[in-house]
């Protein structure tokens, strides 16, 4: 990891035990999905097309600009660990600069997250674009 990532998800308490880090005001942890949102969508049926998809120009600057921002990039796939390598590749012939790479996400969308720390999820929709607020109805659990 670069760009201070590494300090920041690795903190201790006094004691000295590693803590579940929560970034500084400001600092996102972006999980950012790979196909028909960086490129174009290839299923993992096709993986023979994957070296060649057409990377999104306006998501390699605006991913790169926020890394260069000190954010935490994550690629965060569908793609399994067999493609690994040739989306590897992939990614260091376009210039995304990232900190990891997760394999193996669910299939399908529809996705509902659960998780102790805040998730916010912004469904990609054709471009990428400064983030704006808006407000929204989401579901919580049942204090």
């Amino acid at each position: 990891m670069s760009n201070n990532a590494d300090h920041l998800l690795n903190k201790k308490e006094d004691g000295g035990h590693t803590v579940s880090p929560v970034l500084p005001e400001g600092i996102k942890n972006y999980l950012i999905d790979i196909d028909g949102t960086i490129c174009d969508d290839i299923p993992n049926e096709e993986p023979e097309r994957m070296a060649t998809a057409e990377v999104y120009p306006d998501a390699l600057k605006t991913l790169n600009r926020w890394y260069e921002q000190g954010h935490i990039i994550c690629f965060f796939t569908s793609r399994t660990e067999e493609h690994r390598k040739v989306t590897e590749d992939w990614l260091a012939k376009h210039g995304f600069l990232y900190h990891s790479l997760l394999m193996g996400k669910p299939r399908g969308g529809n996705y509902h997250w659960i998780d102790n720390h805040l998730v916010k999820a912004t469904r990609y929709n054709g471009k990428f674009t400064d983030l704006v607020e808006k407000e929204v109805t989401i579901q919580v659990f049942n204090d």
